[in-house]
């Protein structure tokens, strides 16, 4: 399972892993793969800075990369307003009652009321500015391109760029703007997923900028059979997310997530639902009591990024620190239906790689016919 996507990033295999937790990334990256770790839950860039030291040190020297939410057009953040300031009353309204009728009690005073900043622009910005003075081998964009400066950016520091794309014409968009490598996203996909399925997005992506920068395969990957379908389609390897929330490494950074890893592992491939309530932009999460409470006639329209997820993110603290697994607010793919233990990360990536195997004699054998 080797192709020239590893020695580009100097991995062994071409299995790329996207989480929020550092133990989980530093995991990935230290059994062959590369590890990606996601930004946007670092409000502060002195706490984002101190992790990814804990990740120079912990990933045995090989390469790992990061992930930031950056949309190309810069939006208008009006200096000296609170963007707290912009959410409607009825919407705070509405999550107080709601998390009331769910019986999701109140945190103490104090305590994990703040929303995720990581969602600004300007937060963002200062995300790239401390990776790069780390030694990461990518900087990926959760919202395709990033802004053309952010880019040079990269390139002047000797690090590749990626960016997601849930289109063909979106991808040739990011490649003309100059980034490395194309995530193509099918809608299976966990998190901000566009409308196209795997199967048909990515030859369609192929076509279109596989002659121009590599492709990585994103969305409803979870074995090595499907890995080496995406690869028999084109891809030069695979984007995974969904299937790392369900480690043991995932309880090491976040040990109050295991309610969560419950309500994944209980979930079925149609367990998910495609929303925009998580972020102001369509996002696939599990579906739970929290996620049909927005879809009834008296619930308002989600905003606009970023106000979104500053008026739910301390809702979801509370509900985190419930400890319920019905009202679980979590992104992940179609893919969680795969997920029915909790495994360390090695065991992952290796499953993937002996599943590819696999995939790819029993196709040798219908050549063989």
């Amino acid at each position: 399972m080797r192709t020239s996507l590893c020695d580009t990033l100097g991995i062994d295999v071409p299995i790329i892993g996207f989480t929020p937790s550092e133990h989980v990334a530093a995991a990935i990256s230290r059994a062959g793969g590369l590890g990606v770790l996601g930004c946007v839950r670092f409000n502060d860039a002195d706490e984002l800075d101190k992790v990814l030291g804990w990740m120079d040190a912990n990933t045995d020297g090989k390469p790992y990369g990061v992930d930031v939410v950056m949309p190309a057009k810069v939006p208008d953040e009006v200096k000296g307003v609170d963007p707290e300031t912009l959410i409607p009353e009825q919407h705070r309204e509405f999550v107080d009652r709601t998390l009331a009728q769910l019986g999701v009690p109140e945190l103490p005073e104090g305590e994990g009321r703040d929303g995720v900043l990581g969602w600004l622009h300007s937060v963002a910005r200062s995300h790239v500015e401390v990776a790069l003075e780390h030694p990461i081998a990518l900087i990926a964009n959760a919202l395709g391109s990033p802004p053309p400066d952010v880019i040079a950016q990269a390139h002047d520091a000797g690090v590749p760029v990626a960016a997601l794309a849930g289109k063909a014409e979106h991808a040739v968009r990011h490649v003309d703007n100059g980034v490395d490598f194309v995530v193509a996203q099918g809608h299976e996909a966990g998190g901000h997923t566009g409308e196209i399925a795997s199967m048909v997005l990515l030859p369609e992506i192929v076509d279109a900028v596989g002659d121009r920068a590599p492709v990585l395969a994103a969305g409803g990957i979870g074995s090595g059979r499907q890995a080496a379908a995406a690869l028999a389609l084109g891809a030069s390897g695979v984007w995974t997310g969904s299937i790392w929330l369900g480690t043991r490494e995932y309880l090491e950074t976040m040990p109050s997530s295991e309610p969560m890893q419950q309500a994944l592992l209980a979930a079925t491939s149609a367990d998910t639902v495609r929303t925009r309530i998580y972020t102001g932009k369509p996002a696939r999460l599990l579906k739970t009591r929290w996620t049909e409470a927005w879809s009834q006639p008296d619930a308002p329209q989600p905003l606009p990024m970023p106000l979104q997820n500053l008026l739910v993110a301390p809702a979801h603290n509370r509900i985190h620190a419930s400890s319920d697994p019905s009202v679980v607010s979590m992104p992940v793919g179609q893919i969680v239906g795969r997920m029915n233990e909790v495994r360390p990360v090695a065991d992952v990536v290796a499953d993937l790689c002996s599943g590819f195997s696999g995939a790819v004699q029993r196709l040798t054998g219908i050549d063989d016919g």
